[in-house]
């Protein structure tokens, strides 16, 4: 009786949109639903590592290259000042990396022709 139970409720699935549908025994791969999505979730994870790896680099760089090269270096401020400054330059850059990333996340979804879309 156990077999008979177990045939049955492997064979019947649950889909996203709470449709029930029914299948034969063999498992083809994940539900249609699923492969479809697996091309967008690789992009978003492209996208955030992306991101990720550019808001650790980018303001760290740019904070000891415009200190030493910028403000000690060409402008010749102090020790003190040049750290004032650089470390502006690094808030700076956080808040381009973080606006670059709501823009492409908000467009990434986004529909790529021209026109009005009703």
């Amino acid at each position: 009786m156990q077999n008979k139970e177990r045939s049955l409720t492997s064979a019947i699935h649950t889909t996203m949109d709470g449709s029930i549908s029914a299948s034969s025994g063999s498992t083809g791969g994940p539900p249609p639903h699923f492969r479809t999505n697996e091309g967008s979730l690789v992009s978003a994870l492209k996208t955030l590592l992306f991101f990720t790896i550019l808001m650790v680099t980018l303001p760290i760089g740019l904070y000891f290259a415009s200190k030493a090269y910028i403000f000690e270096g060409s402008m010749k401020m102090s020790s003190s000042d040049s750290y004032f400054y650089a470390a502006i330059v690094a808030v700076l850059a956080v808040h381009v990396v973080l606006a670059l990333f709501v823009y492409v996340a908000w467009n990434e979804g986004a529909p790529k022709g021209k026109g009005k879309y009703d």
